[in-house]
């Protein structure tokens, strides 16, 4: 038996970000799923499953599942295949 590391077939990695307070009002805090590109440089805006366009420094990286869901990322995640970013 050896000791051989395997690749995973290409995949998005998920961020989950929320937008920093003083960005938007408390209302628009929610968590967001961000598609994080797998090659490449990370772009100067995000696109988070719903639609958000989100900006790195405009936003934190969460690293666990925490507050309240962003839920049309939610029902956006359900039909994709991501592995989580943390």
């Amino acid at each position: 038996m050896t000791n051989v590391a395997y690749a995973e077939p290409a995949e998005e990695v998920v961020a989950i970000v929320r937008l920093r307070r003083g960005v938007v009002g408390e209302r628009r805090r929610v968590c967001h799923l961000v598609p994080i590109p797998g090659s490449g440089p990370v772009p100067h805006e995000l696109l988070a499953l719903c639609g958000e366009p989100i900006a790195p420094g405009d936003a934190e990286v969460m690293n666990r599942i925490c507050g309240m869901p962003c839920e049309a990322c939610l029902a956006r995640s359900s039909r994709g295949r991501y592995r989580s970013f943390w």
